[in-house]
C-alpha cells in the first residue's frame, strides 16, 4: 500500500531498538540499590520534586493522548482541549483541599486514607480493587494504541510490538519499584516532549505559508470549533458543550488527583507541602502545554495534507487515530522518524509501568497485608515483584486482544471509563475530606446509587454527555452520604473523624509549612 514511500527504515528501526536497550538499562541503573517494603513501594525519598513533577505528566499524559488529541483537531474541533484546560479547576482544588491531608497523615496509599478517615479496611480494599480494575484497563488501552498504529502503517507485527514494550515495562518495574519507576518515567517524558515539539516545528517549516496558516485556520478557517459546538447549552446543561467539557474535564483529572492510586502515589514520595504544591502545579503547566502542541500539530497535519492530497490515502485520511503516526513514519526525515515514534512508546511505557507498580503497591499495601498483617518487608518485595509481572502479561494479552477489535475512539472510551470508576471512587474522597461526622456505611450507600445511577444515565438517557459522569458521582456520593449519616444520628450512631484527616483539621499542617 505504500510502496512509493520511504517509510520506517532500517535506521529508524535501530533508533528505536537503542531507545528501548535505553529505557531498560537506565531502569537497571536506578534499580541497582535494593528497595525493600515501603521504600520499594514509595521510593526512599531522595527522588527530586522535579523528576516526580515529570513522572506525573508522564503518567496522565498518554498515547491516548499522543495520538487521539491530534487526531481530534485533524478532524475539525479542538472542543477537547477544553478538556486539558480543565486542569484550571483540578489543581487548584487538589493543592488547598487534599495535598495538606495526604501530607499530614503520611499515608502509604490512596486507600490508607479512606481506613484512617472512616476507621474502615473494607473502604480500603473496596478503593483499592476498584483502582485496580481500572488501571488494568487503562493499561490494556494506552499499549495497544501505539502499537496497532505502528504495526498498521510501518508493516511490523503488533504482537511483536507489544510484548517488546510490555516486557521491557515489566523487567525495570520488578527490579527497582517506584524509584526506578519515576527516574525511568523523567527520561521518557523529556524524550516525549521533545519529540513532540521537533514534531511541530517540522511541520510548520512544510507548510506553504508556514505558521500564519494555522493561525488563519483556527480563527477565519474555522477549524478551532465546529458550528455545532456551543459554548453552553441551555436546552441540557449536561450535554455536549465547551463549558462542560472543560468543568467536566477538570473534575475528571480531580478525580484522578485525589484517588487514582498511580498519581497519589506520586504525592507519598513527601510530606513536604512546597514540594507537593510545586509537583502539582509544574505537572499542570506542563500537561496543559503539551495537549496545546499536540491540537497544533493536528490542525498543522490537515493544511499539510490538504495542500499535499496526494502525501496520504483515502483509508488513513479516515482515520484520525491513524494520521499522527502516518506522517511520522513517511514525511518525517530517515532517523527523526525512529526518535518521535520512541516519543510515542515512551508515553506507553510510562504508563504501563506506572500502572504495573501502582497496582503491585495497592495490591501488597492495601490488601495483602490486610490479609497477613505480620508480613515482613522482603515478602511484601517479592509479592511486590510477582504481581508486577502478573499484571504486566495480563495487559498484554488484553492489548493483543484490544488489537483485533473496532475501537472508534480510544481516548472517548477511556474518559467514559475515568468518570464510570473513578468519580464514584473520588466521592467517597470528597466526603472524607470536607465532611466530618459521615460513617463508612453512608459513604458506602452514596457510592452504591452514584455508582447505579450513572450506569443507568450511561445506557438510557444518552443526552447525558460522558464529561458529566464525574460531576454527577460526586455529587451524588456526597448528597446521599450526607442524608444517611443524619439518618444514622438520629437512630442515636453518632461518628467524629479522626484528627487530621479532614480539610478543616489539616489546613494548619499546610499553613505552618508555607510560612517556614
Amino acid at each position: 500500500m505504500f510502496d512509493d514511500l520511504v517509510g520506517f527504515t532500517w535506521i529508524d528501526t535501530t533508533v528505536l531498538v537503542v531507545y528501548m536497550l535505553g529505557v531498560l538499562l537506565a531502569g537497571l541503573w536506578f534499580s541497582k540499590q535494593e528497595l525493600k517494603g515501603k521504600d520499594f513501594f514509595k521510593g526512599d525519598g531522595t527522588v527530586p520534586w522535579y523528576v516526580t513533577c515529570v513522572s506525573i505528566y508522564a503518567t496522565l499524559l498518554s498515547p491516548i493522548s499522543f495520538l487521539a488529541l491530534a487526531g481530534n483537531s485533524y478532524a475539525g474541533s479542538w472542543i477537547l482541549w477544553f478538556a486539558q484546560l480543565g486542569m484550571i479547576i483540578a489543581i487548584p482544588l487538589t493543592i488547598k483541599y487534599f495535598l495538606p491531608v495526604y501530607a499530614k497523615l503520611d499515608i502509604d496509599t490512596a486507600y490508607h486514607y479512606l481506613e484512617i478517615r472512616f476507621g474502615s479496611t473494607f473502604l480500603r480494599v473496596l478503593g483499592a480493587l476498584m483502582f485496580i480494575i481500572y488501571q488494568l484497563g487503562r493499561m490494556s488501552i494506552v499499549m495497544y494504541l501505539p502499537c496497532l498504529a505502528l504495526a498498521k502503517i510501518a508493516d511490523i507485527n503488533v504482537d511483536l510490538l507489544i510484548l517488546l514494550m510490555g516486557g521491557v515495562a515489566i523487567i525495570y518495574s520488578c527490579s527497582g519499584g517506584l524509584k526506578a519507576v519515576l527516574w525511568t518515567d523523567f527520561i521518557q517524558g523529556v524524550i516525549l516532549i521533545g519529540g513532540v515539539a521537533i514534531t511541530l516545528i517540522y511541520i510548520i517549516t512544510e507548510l506553504d505559508g508556514g505558521l500564519s496558516d494555522i493561525t488563519y485556520s483556527l480563527t477565519e478557517g474555522g477549524r478551532f470549533l465546529a458550528d455545532t459546538e456551543e459554548w453552553v447549552d441551555w436546552g441540557n446543561l449536561l450535554g455536549t458543550s465547551i463549558m462542560l467539557t472543560l468543568i467536566g474535564g477538570g473534575f475528571s483529572t480531580f478525580c484522578s488527583y485525589i484517588s487514582s492510586q498511580d498519581i497519589v502515589q506520586r504525592f507519598t514520595t513527601t510530606t513536604d507541602i512546597k514540594k507537593l504544591n510545586k509537583m502539582t502545579i509544574g505537572n499542570g503547566i506542563l500537561s496543559i502545554v503539551s495537549a496545546s502542541i499536540f491540537y497544533l500539530i493536528g490542525t498543522a497535519l490537515y493544511l499539510y495534507y490538504n495542500q499535499n492530497p496526494d502525501l496520504i490515502t483515502e483509508d488513513i485520511a479516515g482515520r484520525r487515530d491513524l494520521v499522527f503516526a502516518y506522517f511520522v513514519t513517511y514525511q518525517v526525515p530517515v532517523g527523526i522518524t525512529g526518535l518521535i515514534l520512541a516519543a510515542l512508546f515512551a508515553a506507553s511505557q510510562s504508563t504501563l509501568s506506572t500502572g504495573i507498580n501502582s497496582i503491585a503497591t495497592s495490591w501488597v499495601l492495601d490488601i495483602q497485608c490486610k490479609l497477613t498483617p505480620q508480613m515482613d518487608a522482603k515478602k511484601q518485595t517479592r509479592i511486590g515483584q510477582w504481581v508486577s509481572f502478573g499484571v504486566g502479561a495480563f495487559a498484554i494479552v488484553v492489548a493483543m486482544w484490544l488489537a483485533r477489535s473496532d475501537v472508534k475512539s480510544a481516548y472517548e472510551t477511556f474518559n467514559a471509563f475515568v468518570g464510570l470508576a473513578l468519580g464514584a471512587l473520588a466521592g467517597i474522597f470528597v466526603v472524607g475530606a470536607f465532611t466530618h461526622r459521615t460513617t463508612w456505611i453512608s459513604v458506602l450507600v452514596g457510592f452504591g446509587v452514584a455508582m447505579l445511577l450513572v450506569l443507568y444515565i450511561k445506557y438510557y438517557v444518552p443526552s447525558v454527555n460522558f464529561w458529566a459522569y464525574s460531576i454527577i458521582t460526586i455529587i451524588t456520593t456526597l448528597v446521599v452520604s450526607l442524608i444517611v449519616t443524619k439518618i444514622q444520628s438520629i437512630a442515636g450512631y453518632n461518628y467524629e473523624a479522626p484528627e487530621g484527616s479532614t480539610y478543616a483539621t489539616a489546613k494548619d499542617y499546610a499553613q505552618k509549612a508555607s510560612n517556614e
